[in-house]
């Protein structure tokens, strides 16, 4: 069979890399991109071949892979089988804008999507959206050469959703995948895209030009943070691919000229032994790569950090979400302000040489004063760089059932969209209060990094500088005090739009009692 298969982007997160930081003349269809590549589709592509199968791979950030494209490939090549993917909720407009041109460039080629998004809402996007003809629901190395083996017979495919006789039929659930030793490595050739190391910001922040890939040695975590689904879509499992395993890839990659990785593990720091044996491994092999990953500060693999360190680790970053105990209790991290200090602290004492920090604002029960000491926490922190994101809720996360049984969300009818909690829950600050403390705290936090580490905040500039010029430097700097435009209004719960309200629930849901204990 001839399978397409097409990752569907969110552009808020890659951008082309400027005309002017492409100094490599090159004129044989590649770009180059600051973005994540979709790991996703490059998994499944060598499982697919293995089955017999013929495999081309898309991504949307590609200019030359947008919809239209893709639908002029499709009438061209006539595929036997398309199958989407996409992340989260905020691409579902994009996946179907995409289904309808493929419908009707071809009507008969059934269309599969597959993803986190589509894993926790299949039953309601086969209703929303009559151009697709079935959802892979889990992971889909197993699942989707199912499909493609029985397309006469899909009620036989565990974890496969689809339609029947103008009925949607949900097969059996498909297990979790036990061995992940058992799949070839990702295929990152297929794509005409250089993917470029970078910081997930909305100016240009390219750290290097060097070859850059992602990389992914477990899946889940057990941990239950109430703005993370990962344990709902991991039935609440931490599973892992052997150190060998691990390693074998990582050879690959270094021989193949891949000298800047990033890790995309829920939680690398999980498994001190293991990451004992991986980093061991890298120094026998002589690998050249340095690495990132993300973790927890509890972790007990904390005190693995120096050997992280020989093994040219040399980014890492953590989820501290907040600067005081009240908050990070309310969010369920489990996971106390001395356990940020420490973990970050001996981050630094090791030499790991970027350590960022993400943050939260805008929580249910955070005050203007809580705010203000999580900004003021960061500067007692050597962190290098950090993040403020406003807290969003999504389908299949804890806080999204909260505000269900708080009749905040309507889950039939909200169902496809996301939420700042600042623009929804009374018990949050508002999006304009949230956005004036936020410039506040910003402030601060800059005039604590350019006068109590001058050096340190130097060596950063010009690690951007590099490959940045002077005005998209200024433009990052400056983001974080730029008035954020009112033209667009947020996305409400269908509840509010029908009361014609613009602002939290406060005069029809009370505060006292409305946050569950």
């Amino acid at each position: 069979m001839n399978v397409f298969l097409v990752f569907v982007r969110d552009h808020n997160f890659c951008q082309l890399l400027p005309r002017e930081l492409d100094r490599s003349g090159s004129d044989n269809g590649r770009i180059k991109i600051m973005g994540f590549p979709p790991l996703g589709i490059q998994t499944l592509a060598p499982i697919v071949r293995q089955h017999g199968h013929q495999v081309r791979l898309f991504d949307t950030c590609h200019p030359q892979m947008q919809p239209e494209h893709i639908a002029q490939a499709t009438e061209a090549d006539r595929p036997d089988v398309i199958a989407l993917s996409c992340l989260s909720t905020t691409t579902y407009p994009a996946v179907k804008d995409l289904s309808r041109r493929l419908k009707v460039a071809a009507p008969k080629i059934p269309l599969i999507l597959g993803g986190a998004f589509a894993t926790m809402n299949s039953v309601r996007i086969l209703r929303d959206c009559p151009d697709l003809d079935c959802v892979g629901v889990g992971e889909g190395e197993e699942l989707l050469p199912d499909y493609l083996q029985n397309l006469d017979d899909p009620g036989s495919v565990a974890g496969l959703v689809w339609r029947h006789g103008g009925k949607i039929v949900r097969n059996v659930p498909r297990p979790l995948l036990r061995n992940l030793d058992q799949f070839p490595y990702p295929d990152r050739a297929s794509l005409p895209i250089d993917y470029i190391e970078s910081l997930p910001l909305d100016v240009p922040a390219v750290l290097s030009l060097d070859k850059f890939c992602t990389m992914q040695t477990s899946r889940g975590c057990p941990y239950s943070c109430i703005y993370c689904d990962i344990p709902a879509l991991s039935r609440g499992k931490w599973r892992y691919r052997s150190s060998a395993h691990v390693l074998g890839e990582m050879q690959l990659l270094n021989d193949s000229g891949y000298r800047s990785i990033y890790l995309t593990d829920d939680h690398f720091l999980l498994n001190r032994k293991r990451i004992g044996e991986i980093c061991c491994g890298f120094l026998e092999r002589r690998l050249e790569f340095r690495w990132g990953c993300e973790g927890r500060v509890d972790a007990v693999a904390v005190d693995q950090l120096s050997l992280m360190k020989k093994a040219n680790c040399n980014f890492l970053a953590f989820g501290v979400e907040a600067g005081t105990q009240k908050v990070l209790d309310r969010l369920n991290k489990k996971q106390t302000l001395l356990q940020v200090k420490h973990a970050v602290s001996e981050a630094k004492r090791q030499g790991i040489e970027r350590v960022h920090g993400f943050f939260l604002v805008g929580s249910p029960g955070e005050s203007k004063k809580d705010m203000m000491a999580s900004f003021r926490f960061a500067t007692r922190l050597q962190i290098d760089t950090f993040g403020f994101n406003r807290l969003c809720t999504y389908r299949g996360t804890p806080l999204w059932q909260e505000y269900i049984d708080r009749g905040i969300i309507d889950d039939e009818r909200d169902w496809d969209k996301w939420f700042k909690c600042s623009d929804i829950d009374p018990t949050a600050l508002s999006g304009s209060v949230v956005n004036r403390v936020r410039m506040q705290g910003y402030a601060w936090l800059f005039a604590c990094r350019i006068f109590r580490r001058p050096i340190r905040t130097y060596k950063l500039l010009r690690l951007l500088g590099r490959h940045m010029k002077r005005t998209d430097i200024f433009k990052l700097l400056w983001s974080p005090f730029r008035r954020r435009s009112l033209s667009r209004k947020p996305d409400l719960p269908a509840r509010m739009m029908e009361l014609g309200l613009t602002e939290p629930l406060r005069n029809i849901l009370p505060i006292t009692g409305s946050t569950p204990s």
